[in-house]
């Protein structure tokens, strides 16, 4: 059995038991169905380079935080072995033995931000943090304002933090309720029928509106700027996810 969609209460455990499950593939490993990631990880990756530009640099410090087990961190891998960047990747032990070793790698097994030897280590080092379809776990798993602190102390200075794939429950209300959205329900789901939307309620553990914009307000107040951008319109979620940039000047 597939497990459950990314939008849904999964956690850390949750995803070191699906990485040593064979019956499932890369994708489902990491969340997803299939259909969501087969075929798009390319275009997610050029998307994701486009905004953090710093991997474009050489000898960069990089950090991906939750990499999972697709084809995305083989692509992050590919690119800093070209361009000479040290890599750290933290996961769980089992997703991370499902990664190639190299080097320049470093396998730091980890429910981030639970680390604070790395931390104190690498504090105002790093030239680029990746964070990517991971946000919604934190806010299960870990403190969610001491995740983004925490995450904010490792950067060095012109370093780069993308927060990418939100599943921001706002934007999608936003979206099914638009003209469009209808459009795309129906189509999606063989149906007359419109889509269900409530605005103006609580979704509990869920990521909307007011905390992306708590995001983008506690980096801007520690001296960070911090962006919220659009996906590429063809990554196969953009209509319902966004992503944040954070930069320290």
């Amino acid at each position: 059995m597939a497990p459950p969609n990314r939008i849904e209460h999964v956690g850390f455990d949750d995803f070191r038991r699906f990485a040593q499950d064979e019956s499932l593939s890369k994708y489902e490993r990491i969340g997803f169905p299939d259909s969501y990631r087969q075929g798009y990880e390319a275009v997610i990756f050029e998307d994701i380079c486009a905004k953090l530009t710093n991997l474009k640099k050489a000898g960069q410090q990089v950090v991906d935080i939750g990499p999972g087990c697709s084809d995305l961190p083989k692509m992050l891998i590919d690119l800093c072995a070209s361009n000479g960047h040290a890599l750290t990747l933290i996961d769980s032990q089992e997703m991370l033995d499902l990664l190639d070793s190299a080097p320049f790698i470093e396998k730091l097994p980890a429910m981030y931000p639970q680390c604070p030897d790395w931390v104190a280590g690498n504090a105002g080092k790093v030239d680029a943090i990746l964070c990517y379809s991971v946000l919604q776990y934190v806010l299960v798993d870990v403190g969610f304002f001491r995740f983004l602190d925490v995450s904010l102390s490792l950067l060095a200075p012109g370093g780069q933090m993308l927060i990418g794939d939100i599943p921001n429950i706002s934007k999608r209300k936003r979206f099914f309720s638009s003209e469009t959205g209808v459009r795309f329900h129906k189509d999606y789901m063989k149906t007359e029928e419109a889509p269900v939307v409530e605005f103006n309620q609580i979704e509990h553990d869920q990521i909307d509106d007011a905390v992306v914009m708590s995001i983008i307000q506690r980096a801007r107040l520690q001296g960070f700027d911090a962006y919220l951008l659009p996906q590429d319109q063809a990554l196969p979620m953009a209509n319902r996810r966004e992503d944040i940039l954070i930069i320290r000047p």
